[in-house]
């Protein structure tokens, strides 16, 4: 018996190209909707890309520039917006993938915004917090009116957080008239909640996530209490989709991040992991449960798989070595289309991105409207909004899917292109 291949990571631009990757899943839908070319050709590019080289002085005296990205993808449905990511790998074409998929995601959540995406070319883990508090501040200066709570609406991603997005608002108010101040609060979402956050917005990827995989087990009849997940990546999403299966009685057997990955078949429990991570920054070396190999990891059985960490984690011996029933995808763009084809023709479930991973976008609005109206609304209607939302998006897809004899990303592209073609259709194009 011969011995399964080995995988090996690469780096992300080594892996493919991450727009490219976008625009096959887009024209595969595009094409199953016999979407008309005119409004194909203008989502094919973004509407506007903007990269700023600025100057930050560092703890030690010395001043370093760092390049910084925003992509405004497309607005036709409302405001640009997107998260702002910090991540040595950031790139345009990255940015203009995650972009586009927001303009996707929004789309088919129904929800009155467009898609954008920024991020900065360095790695936050070797900067201190003044270091981290400038770069924000002055890319926030960098990017002066290309931002706007009626414009374009930054929200945290990797390697970002709710504090980042404070001292983003605060640059923003500070440079805009006196008397206005406190009218742009909502020109960041996800912000902490003592300075103008919402409340469940913290959990919210997670949580839109482990909606998606109570909706199919519904239609399965699979029996979440007492299954098996695994999760790569445990930050934001991957550590709240696994605290919340863990609820329901799902037992976690393998994680992975950017340092290591660790496995124990009796269950690892995800509340101390966090703790653990909170202290270490990394899952690696968590004593309740045994090292293994990024190799083993995607060998290890269990029901479900949440890949929740960067794009294209997912290549085709990836696809070969899964052993799941489903794939729920918490990260945006973790699959490589190949690898999905594998993944579809071993009957395994995919529950695509823009769907999954929704509920972030979904809660970032509610907060963008609290902001509005200077309200605070209480956790449980946050979650009841949620809950109603995600399970009507997951029904549509199904519906869209099983009508229209297609997989669910092409149901879900098909479903946010239609709505988005609506709108040109009844607007027109200026002039």
């Amino acid at each position: 018996m011969s011995a399964a291949p080995k995988i090996v990571e690469t780096k992300l631009a080594e892996r493919a190209n991450l727009y490219e990757v976008a625009l096959r899943q887009t024209h595969k839908a595009a094409k199953a909707i016999n979407l008309s070319p005119e409004v194909a050709t203008i989502l094919s590019q973004p509407k506007n890309e903007i990269i700023t080289n600025f100057p930050v002085k560092m703890d030690d005296g010395s001043t370093r520039l760092f390049k910084g990205y925003r992509v405004q993808h497309n607005n036709i449905l409302g405001p640009y917006k997107g998260g702002l990511r910090y991540h040595e790998e950031a790139s345009l074409d990255e940015v203009k993938a995650l972009a586009s998929w927001m303009t996707y995601k929004c789309a088919l959540a129904e929800i009155p915004f467009g898609g954008a995406k920024g991020g900065i070319k360095f790695n936050p883990r070797l900067h201190s917090q003044s270091e981290l508090q400038r770069i924000t501040r002055r890319f926030t200066h960098a990017l002066g009116a290309n931002i706007g709570p009626e414009w374009d609406i930054p929200a945290p991603d990797v390697g970002t957080n709710a504090q980042t997005m404070v001292w983003l608002m605060d640059t923003y108010m500070n440079v805009v008239g006196m008397n206005d101040k406190n009218a742009v609060k909502h020109v960041v979402t996800g912000k902490t909640v003592t300075s103008g956050g919402s409340l469940g917005r913290e959990s919210a990827t997670g949580q839109g996530v482990v909606h998606c995989i109570i909706e199919w087990a519904r239609d399965q009849g699979f029996r979440l209490d007492g299954c098996t997940f695994s999760v790569q990546g445990f930050g934001n999403v991957g550590s709240h989709t696994a605290r919340i299966l863990s609820k329901l009685g799902a037992s976690l057997v393998a994680v992975g991040d950017y340092r290591g990955y660790i496995s124990n078949p009796e269950g690892i429990n995800a509340h101390k992991l966090l703790e653990h991570v909170q202290k270490t920054g990394s899952v690696a070396e968590y004593r309740g449960a045994k090292s293994i190999t990024r190799d083993d990891f995607f060998h290890v059985e269990a029901d479900v798989f949440v890949p929740a960490a960067l794009e294209l984690e997912i290549g085709v011996e990836e696809a070969k070595a899964l052993r799941c029933k489903l794939v729920v995808e918490g990260a945006n763009g973790p699959t490589l289309p190949e690898a999905e084809d594998v993944l579809l023709e071993r009957g395994i479930h995919v529950i695509p991105d823009i769907m999954a991973n929704s509920g972030g976008v979904v809660v970032s609005y509610y907060e963008w409207l609290q902001n509005k109206r200077s309200e605070q609304w209480e956790a449980e209607e946050v979650e009841d909004r949620l809950e109603r939302r995600m399970k009507r998006t997951y029904e549509q897809v199904k519906t869209f899917a099983e009508n229209r004899s297609v997989d669910w990303r092409v149901a879900s592209y098909g479903l946010a292109l239609e709505r988005i073609a609506r709108v040109y259709e009844e607007r027109g194009i200026f002039p």
